[in-house]
């Protein structure tokens, strides 16, 4: 009996946790989509809210309109005249007192993080942590600057740690480049290794000389 519990549980545990984290996902978008209904609704005529109610009934339109949201945005924001107008957004922001501070700094991380020509969370890296002899996987954010790179001399990276098994918190480090142990594994495989716990290791590359042996025998 409890073989046959734990075989059925394998079957429908992974498919449970991915329609959870699907409908979750939808269920914010749908959310979000709803408040811009709401505060649509409260600028407009009674007679024109009708539309909408039947707009929000509709599940996963969320979903939808954020993708063409960021499709048009996307188009806006690679022209000219779009460039033009979101530098003239961002200055005004910058003049917020308090949301300057907040905005340049998420604006900061978000064009290191999705450039296409950074080098952040482009490569998974061995360091060791929390003490020495202890390794864990950690991602390089790119190398330190500013004061604290004064205060570092020699060749040192800046990397991220993340937890176990939600990766989105974790700990920023800066380590001598010559503690660091480089990993050939892609950045996706790395971070399906850390949310299992190390139970879904990726596989081991075949060195070339082994690589070469077994196509000569074959």
């Amino acid at each position: 009996m409890k073989k046959y519990l734990l075989a059925g549980l394998l079957v429908w545990l992974p498919l449970a946790l991915t329609i959870w984290v699907v409908t979750s996902a939808l269920g914010v978008l749908d959310g979000i989509f709803g408040w811009f209904l709401t505060a649509t609704q409260a600028v407009l005529p009674a007679a024109a809210t009708e539309p909408l109610e039947t707009l929000r009934r509709i599940p996963g339109l969320g979903l939808v309109v954020t993708v063409v949201a960021l499709l048009v945005t996307g188009v806006f924001a690679t022209n000219i005249v779009g460039q033009w107008w979101l530098r003239q957004g961002a200055r005004l922001l910058n003049r917020i007192p308090i949301v300057k501070s907040i905005y340049s700094s998420i604006k900061q991380v978000s064009d290191t993080l999705f450039s296409s020509s950074g080098n952040a969370f482009r490569e998974a890296v061995l360091v060791q942590y929390p003490r020495e002899g202890a390794w864990t996987i950690a991602f390089v954010t790119g190398k330190p600057g500013g004061e604290a790179a004064q205060h570092l001399p020699g060749d040192y990276l800046s990397v991220y740690v993340p937890t176990t098994p939600n990766p989105t918190s974790g700990f920023f480090l800066m380590v001598p480049r010559r503690d660091v142990i480089e990993l050939e594994m892609s950045v996706d495989e790395a971070l399906k290794y850390v949310i299992s716990m190390g139970v879904v290791a990726p596989p081991v590359a075949a060195a070339p000389a082994v690589a070469a042996a077994g196509a000569a025998r074959n």
